[in-house]
């Protein structure tokens, strides 16, 4: 399960990373953009990520390697957000945007953690 999810979920990332800094002006427009989203599509976009992230723990509660650990993690990771969308809307809608140096850092994140995951899919 651990390849399967790895799989799936690391070349989204890597996607989503080179998304970041090649369409960096959309990307802040969204961020920014997001305090005056309507109000079901930020409750709708909490229900995907916390069951995404559901259904990574159901079926992948393990914590015995470093790719076990990252997968487990990235689920953890879209519960809370999840979580966090769908209890307490307004105070996640306050915390700082990603834009700027913080959507850089965010992109080498997500490709880091998205390399990891291929690699961990592909000689594992």
């Amino acid at each position: 399960m651990t390849q399967t999810i790895a799989l799936i979920a690391g070349p989204y990332l890597l996607v989503t990373a080179i998304g970041f800094l090649v369409s960096r002006r959309f990307y802040e427009r969204m961020v920014l953009g997001n305090a005056d989203a309507d109000p079901v599509l930020l409750n709708l976009s909490g229900a995907v990520h916390f069951v995404v992230g559901m259904l990574i723990l159901v079926n992948h509660w393990a914590w015995g390697g470093v790719g076990q650990v990252l997968v487990s993690l990235l689920g953890v990771a879209a519960v809370a957000k999840g979580a966090s969308l769908i209890a307490v809307p307004e105070l996640t809608l306050k915390t700082p945007k990603t834009v700027g140096t913080t959507l850089t850092m965010s992109a080498a994140g997500f490709a880091v953690w998205g390399a990891a995951l291929i690699w961990v899919a592909l000689a594992t």
